[in-house]
Order: C-alpha cells, then sequence, then structure tokens
C-alpha cells in the first residue's frame, strides 16, 4: 500500500495511476478500509469522534473549480479515520454528515463538529444512537449563539467584588511548544439546559484561548462557544476542554500528516476519483501505522520505503 501510494505521487507514473483507477472503485474501496479499521480490536477504545471536511488540493484541475471534497469522522486518540465519503458537485457537509455517522457505531461515543453542524436534526440522531454531541455555535445558529453570549456576559465577575453563581465550573491549561505559548479555559455553564429550545441540551461553554508568540511577542485571541448534551456527571469543564482541543487540532495532526508527509498536497490528481482513492490510501496507510504502533509517521516512511520487505510484511497481515 505504501509503495502505491508513492507510484501515484510521481508524475512520470500516469501509467501506473491510470491502471489504478481503472481497477479500482473507489466506494467499494472505502468501504473494506472502513470495515477493516472498525473491526481492529485497538479501535474504539477511546470516545471522540471528529468530523471534519477537506478538500484534497490536488484535484483541483483551474482556478475557481471545486475539487474533490472530503467528509470524515475520525477518532483523534487513536490517529484512525473510520470512514470517509466524497462530496457530489449538488452535496454539502451538512447532508451528508447524517450518511456517515449512520453507518458508524456512536454507543458511549461523543461527536464532535465545527459550527456547520450544529443542526438539530443531527443532534437528534447522533443522542438516539447512543452518542452525545458537542458543538461550536458561531453566526450560523444567531439565536442560539445570542443566548449563550447573554448568558456570560450577564455572569461575568468583576474581579475582586464579585463571583461567579455556582452553577459555573472552570478549567484551564497552558501548554509552551513550537515557540508559542497557548492558554486556553473554559467557562461551562447548565443554566440554559430548561431555557433554550434546542434537543437534549445538557450544558452551555465558552472556551477563550490566547496564543503568544514567543519570539515576536505577538497575541492571538479566539473566543467560541458551544453547547453539549452530555450532562455535568459525566462530563466535567476539563473533559469538555480536552474534547474541543482535539477538534482544533486536527490541522496539525491528521491533514499534516495527509497534506505534508504523505505528500497529497503536492500530488496531482484531477482525474475521475483519482483524489479520492488517494485519500483512501493514505488513510488506511495511517491506520495501519498507528494500529501496529508508530506514532511518527515521517520516521515510519522513511523506514519502509528503505524497507520495502518489511511494508509488504506490514501490509500483507491486512
Amino acid at each position: 500500500m505504501i509503495g502505491i501510494a508513492r507510484i501515484t505521487q510521481m508524475p512520470h507514473h500516469s501509467t501506473y495511476r491510470r491502471i489504478l483507477l481503472d481497477c479500482i472503485e473507489a466506494n467499494e474501496m472505502e468501504e473494506l478500509m472502513s470495515e477493516f479499521l472498525t473491526n481492529q480490536a485497538v479501535i474504539g477504545r477511546n470516545t471522540v469522534i471528529v468530523i471534519y471536511g477537506k478538500t484534497v488540493i490536488g484535484t483541483i484541475a483551474n482556478e475557481g473549480e471545486r475539487g474533490t471534497h472530503l467528509l470524515a469522522a475520525y477518532l483523534p486518540e487513536e490517529g484512525i479515520v473510520l470512514a470517509e465519503v466524497a462530496l457530489d458537485c449538488n452535496e454539502n457537509e451538512i447532508t451528508i454528515a447524517p450518511r456517515v455517522l449512520k453507518n458508524l457505531d456512536l454507543r458511549q461515543k461523543v461527536v464532535i463538529g465545527d459550527a456547520m453542524y450544529t443542526q438539530r436534526a443531527l443532534s437528534i440522531q447522533i443522542v438516539s444512537a447512543g452518542g452525545d454531541y458537542v458543538w461550536l455555535v458561531k453566526d450560523n445558529q444567531q439565536r442560539l449563539r445570542w443566548d449563550l453570549e447573554k448568558l456570560f456576559e450577564a455572569n461575568e465577575p468583576i474581579p475582586g467584588l464579585a463571583s461567579l453563581p455556582d452553577d459555573f465550573c472552570f478549567s484551564r491549561t497552558i501548554d509552551k511548544r513550537h515557540g508559542r505559548l497557548e492558554e486556553q479555559w473554559i467557562t461551562v455553564s447548565s443554566m440554559l439546559r430548561d431555557y433554550v429550545d434546542w434537543p437534549n441540551l445538557e450544558q452551555v461553554f465558552k472556551l477563550e484561548r490566547h496564543v503568544t508568540n514567543i519570539k515576536t511577542g505577538k497575541v492571538k485571541e479566539e473566543e467560541v462557544y458551544g453547547i453539549t448534551s452530555i450532562s455535568r456527571e459525566k462530563a466535567n469543564p476539563k473533559y469538555l476542554l480536552k474534547i474541543v482541543r482535539m477538534e482544533w487540532g486536527i490541522e496539525n495532526v491528521l491533514h499534516y500528516r495527509r497534506d505534508v508527509t504523505l505528500k497529497e498536497y503536492a500530488t496531482r490528481l484531477t482525474k475521475s476519483k483519482a483524489g479520492y482513492i488517494m485519500a483512501i490510501i493514505n488513510n488506511l496507510i495511517l491506520g495501519l501505522l498507528a494500529i501496529n504502533g508508530y506514532r511518527n509517521v515521517a520516521s515510519a516512511r522513511r523506514y519502509f520505503d528503505a524497507n520495502p520487505m518489511d511494508a509488504f510484511a506490514l501490509i500483507s497481515r491486512l
């Protein structure tokens, strides 16, 4: 599989790419990959599933055209893409997300996604399937966002003069890495549980993020609101902050590994579903490496490039 990935990334191997496209049906390949990874004994022990969308840059033939856009369900704690589907030109992520999640076992799982997924029907589907949701709230749900803003504004303490109601709880993290000091804190409340008309709502939160470039001193600030169906008894602020950080970190983990380490960003695959097939192969490579304990994908790729028989031994155990 790693060898196939290398062939499809080489511009002078157009014949091999054409053979690959003629021999593989993308949807069937995706189903096989998803079934294989889902059935692994080590998969699914953790609870968080991130849903996200991504355009394969190398599939955009001309400026202004839409390339292959994919929607995936990802286990960030395990480094596994459970499922990924390609959107047709008349589809969007909101309409496809229910189909992706319908094929997954959501019992005792927490699904998190960006604000576009903050939809009533999707919330109901997840809870009905035995899972929970954590959604970010932005302007696509204006009334809901207004309710959250007013709640936290009205109960924001004045330093040294007041404290928040007992219902409000906090958690805070500080990380120093890659030349940056990142501080995040979350404020969580259950006060809107019986006030806001949203399916299965239990808690709401406000999350603030400050990132300081240690070298330049430049500060980047971000503030987001969110909702969840997880009760206070099951999820304290520390756990909710951990979940949101998983969604925020997907760019630096999964996307970087695919785009840069596996060179998906530089690959030109504009014909048919070539980009989708390449993404499936890359997801399977990352899954195999994760299952077998390889955490540094760049190092693993160099090793298997130099030791093709070991690469064959790895994939032959499929």
